[in-house]
């Protein structure tokens, strides 16, 4: 299928459905895009789309009432720019109810051996919108009355589940291993089930695939006891994408293909190649014969999406003459808009408190000069004070500055009646007493309707007393808790609740240290709880320990015991960067969508320290910046992607470029030698701690001066968001290492792809952080392949010229150490060198080892040969090495990297690819 003409397509949502308005898109101007990082950019910039609209009719005038989007041109309508490419696929657009579908017949009903294949990229392998339930990939399985046999599913953490059924009711699953694809990327799944394996049970076996055409690679088996027979129902189709029976969320997904055969590697009886289809078909015959319709927004397309976003303007121009009227769009990622004035998110304890409902809710976190403290809730009324001091005390995570009490201050605040009638409640507050007073001090009282009416919450040095008066100020409840000093000097977190039942009121005081754990006392008695219609500071005399005091985050809850203040409390100190990122975009879901590139948004990335009230922006980079990811937007979603440092790590080659191919490589391809980026001395600070250090103390990028051998001092400091000052270090250590890697840069790689439509799919599928490669670079540079990971692109779309420029940073550094692995898994000697010449056709080398361990040989360790080392610019294969002692003999293969030359003594040899430690 011909692109060229580029088909380019411009729409824009308007009223709750796409509009295509690529009729009015000027040919005469290009549209330009750009994504990700620049070549010289610590951080993502948003992403932009510059193109021109014809305007001579006034449709795209936003206040026009003569045009037919009037009204509906707002600032940020969402735009998408999609160009028309080489190959047709069904698309499942994410959140529809989208299918394609096969009516049941006898033709599908298969009892015996199964084997079943699809072609799928979905939204993303592991963790998407669709984690807590799965995303539907293919089967006949319906779920009302009794008409399962069997469907294959996509689950969280990156593996699918096939399950089958034997009766119509039960339900048998199967989990496969961990799938060896990333993010969004297109791969093929088979699974088959032989029902009788000939042993007496069924055995059920994964493969995976580049494509539907194969080779397949086997991931693992799996037998149980007895054999079995698959139900066959009687009206369940047989349906690609969403199962129309189920309610998972649905993820978006690219079906290239599918298969389902009666018998392992047996006959297909349906087998549609989306491929093969015209675009915007809704049905169509497969080679089986079967009959497929789409429904439900699923469509047939070959539009390639290149740019999601927001039209930021509708600038409005013309010409003298009034002839070209025009307009000149820009459009930007969401990241624009989340970077442009937003406020900082409250603290954490003030975000989260509210969203469990309480009755009342002060946080107290109120500016020096406050005479009243605000509600934390809309229409709340203050809470009236008296001798605070606002804005005095802020060592807690979780807070802003609260207030300090002394002895003569004063509070009180009404609370509103719960919609129904009491028979719970539950007081929580957080609080700094600096000292063990010496006699009875009220942190805080509550006064009830119930038959005790006034509670007071007293402590002492060894002793906690809880309180309770009845109507004519008796005291009826005056319990004693012997406490220890851990509830003085540190935050302290007071939970007072209690519930009603049969006539009986039980109550329990807690506190917890903020960050750790507490103890608790529970007590009893006979009569009403009431509800809390008041809660007040220190009664006079009983107020002489309150100097000092630090309060804040008072709520009355309707309810006995929440969760509302766990972690929060303490910012949520020692969450993962990822588990930090993911809550963000749950507590605000209405601003922004942020999806993961691979693996469980719960995995173990670096800990982060407390979340200080800050933009969300912020926020989300101070994540991607304690872990070494990146955060940047999605191209085909107005949302943002996560992509954590370990999926930058030994990534396999998402676009392999050759230099000597017609026009895979277009001009300039231009390293540079040069310091940008070049860091030999790094400090990590921790955010409200301590710090470690890495230096590079020797060799051609070190600190020494250039007359030594290195470069001079090239120092930098960075602060991050950590849990503890044992990160410092290793994350300063990994830094250097990316900092003083010590290869050219190839800030930009061109591709003109008019000139290489072949590399369409590919290229376009590259995302950020993906690895390229480009082989047999001119004679004039090194012969190893140019190994890069792609950091951002600027594309420029024409009607007959399609230019991607990506700009790029050396992929060597993110080639990290896996254990037992023959090449990943070897480490290096501490320094060896040829003990002779090397002529360019020897076959043997004499190598000595300075000191440590030396080489292993080929009697001890046969199985360890061959491997590839490094002497000087050439590579070799090592396939043997006489000698047990520090001077040996290696016997090599010449030229592996296409170089072969001759080599003096003292030349360096060593590992091609040397065990390096990821962070």
């Amino acid at each position: 299928m011909s692109v060229f003409p580029l088909r380019r397509y411009t729409e824009l949502y308007l009223d709750g459905a796409w509009v295509d308005i690529s009729g009015y898109v000027y040919e005469r101007d290009p549209i330009t895009i750009t994504r990700g990082r620049g070549a010289e950019d610590d951080r993502t910039s948003p992403a932009s789309c510059t193109l021109t609209l014809n305007n001579r009719d006034g449709r795209f005038s936003p206040r026009n009432p003569r045009s037919p989007y009037y009204g509906l041109l707002q600032r940020n309508t969402p735009i998408r720019v999609s160009v028309g490419g080489p190959e047709v696929w069904l698309d499942i657009p994410r959140g529809a109810t989208a299918r394609a579908a096969v009516a049941s017949s006898a033709a599908l009903d298969i009892s015996g051996d199964l084997d079943v294949r699809i072609d799928v990229a979905p939204e993303t392998w592991a963790g998407g919108p669709w984690a807590e339930n799965g995303l539907e990939l293919i089967g006949r399985y319906t779920l009302t009355g009794n008409q399962r046999s069997w469907r294959l599913v996509a689950r969280s953490g990156g593996t699918i589940e096939f399950a089958h059924s034997t009766t119509g009711a039960d339900y048998n699953p199967w989990t496969s291993p961990q799938l060896p694809f990333t993010g969004g990327r297109r791969g093929a799944l088979r699974v088959t089930l032989d029902v009788d394996n000939g042993t007496g049970g069924h055995t059920l076996t994964w493969y995976t695939a580049d494509t539907l055409a194969g080779p397949w690679t086997a991931l693992g088996s799996e037998t149980r006891t007895g054999t079995i027979t698959l139900h066959n129902p009687a009206s369940a189709p047989l349906e690609i994408g969403d199962a129309a029976s189920t309610v998972f969320e649905n993820g978006h997904r690219r079906v290239y293909g599918a298969e389902v055969r009666n018998g392992i590697d047996g006959p297909a009886v349906a087998a549609p190649d989306f491929t093969a289809q015209a675009a915007g078909a809704t049905s169509f015959v497969d080679s089986a014969g079967r009959t497929w319709t789409l429904t439900g927004g699923a469509v047939l397309t070959d539009r390639i999406v290149r740019f999601a976003g927001e039209v930021v303007s509708w600038p409005q121009r013309w010409d003298v003459s009034g002839s070209d009227v025009y307009v000149p769009i820009e459009a930007a990622g969401i990241l624009r808009r989340l970077g442009q004035g937003r406020k900082a998110l409250a603290s954490t304890l003030r975000r989260r408190i509210p969203a469990y409902a309480p009755l009342a809710y002060w946080p107290m976190e109120d500016e020096d000069g406050a005479t009243t403290a605000a509600s934390g809730l809309p229409g709340g009324s203050v809470l009236y004070t008296l001798g605070l001091d606002f804005g005095a005390e802020s060592s807690l995570a979780g807070s802003s500055p609260l207030p300090r009490m002394s002895e003569g201050s004063r509070l009180n605040g009404s609370v509103p009646p719960p919609a129904t009638a009491a028979t719970a409640w539950h007081l929580e507050f957080v609080y700094l007493l600096p000292e063990a007073p010496a006699s009875d001090t009220i942190i805080l009282g509550a006064w009830t309707t119930g038959t005790v009416r006034r509670w007071y919450l007293m402590l002492r040095s060894g002793v906690a007393t809880v309180q309770g008066l009845d109507i004519e100020g008796n005291v009826v409840i005056s319990q004693l808790i012997g406490i220890g000093t851990n509830l003085f000097s540190t935050w302290t977190r007071w939970q007072f609740f209690m519930s009603e039942s049969g006539g009986t009121v039980d109550w329990t005081c807690r506190w917890r240290n903020v960050g750790s754990i507490g103890g608790q006392f529970t007590g009893s008695y006979s009569g009403t709880v009431g509800r809390v219609t008041d809660v007040v500071g220190p009664p006079d005399g009983y107020a002489a320990g309150a100097d000092g005091l630090a309060l804040g985050h008072i709520a009355v809850f309707p309810t006995a015991d929440t969760l509302a203040y766990s972690l929060a409390d303490s910012g949520y100190a020692g969450e993962t960067a990822v588990s930090r990122m993911a809550r963000l975009a749950s507590e605000e879901r209405n601003t922004l969508a942020l999806a993961w590139m691979d693996g469980d948004p719960q995995r173990d990335t670096e800990h982060m320290g407390p979340q200080r009230p800050d933009t969300l922006l912020n926020l989300l980079e101070d994540g991607a910046e304690a872990d070494g990811g990146i955060l940047y937007e999605d191209r085909r979603h107005t949302r943002l992607i996560y992509r954590d440092r370990t999926t930058l790590y030994n990534q396999p080659v998402a676009l392999a470029l050759d230099y000597t191919a017609d026009r895979e490589v277009a001009p300039p391809l231009q390293p540079e030698e040069d310091d940008q980026g070049l860091r030999n001395d790094i400090t990590v600070r921790r955010r409200g701690g301590s710090w470690g250090r890495a230096v590079l103390e020797a060799g051609p990028l070190s600190v020494l001066p250039p007359e030594q051998g290195g470069v001079g001092l090239y120092d930098e400091e960075v602060e991050l968001s950590l849990e503890s000052d044992a990160q410092t270090g290793p994350i300063a250590g990994w830094l250097l290492h990316l900092a003083t890697w010590d290869e050219a840069r190839y800030p930009v790689v061109h591709l003109a792809l008019h000139g290489a439509p072949h590399l369409i799919v590919p290229a376009t599928e590259l995302d950020i952080g993906d690895r390229l490669t480009i082989a047999n670079p001119p004679p004039w540079l090194p012969p190893d392949a140019i190994d890069l990971l792609a950091q951002g692109y600027t594309e420029t779309l024409k009607a007959h010229t399609w230019d991607l420029t990506l700009t790029c940073r050396p992929a060597g550094p993110w080639t990290v150490g896996v254990i037992e692995d023959t090449v990943l898994g070897r480490a290096d000697t501490d320094g060896c060198t040829l003990s002779a010449d090397l002529t360019d056709t020897a076959a043997t080398a004499a190598v000595t080892t300075a000191t440590g361990a030396r080489w292993i040989d080929s009697v001890t360790f046969p199985s360890e040969f061959p491997f590839h080392a490094r002497i000087g610019g050439e590579i070799v294969e090592i396939t043997g090495i006489d000698g047990t002692t520090l001077s040996q003999t290696m016997h090599i293969t010449r030229g592996v990297n296409g170089l072969t030359m001759a080599h003096p003594a003292g030349t360096p040899v060593r590992l091609a690819h040397p065990m390096r430690l990821a962070l």
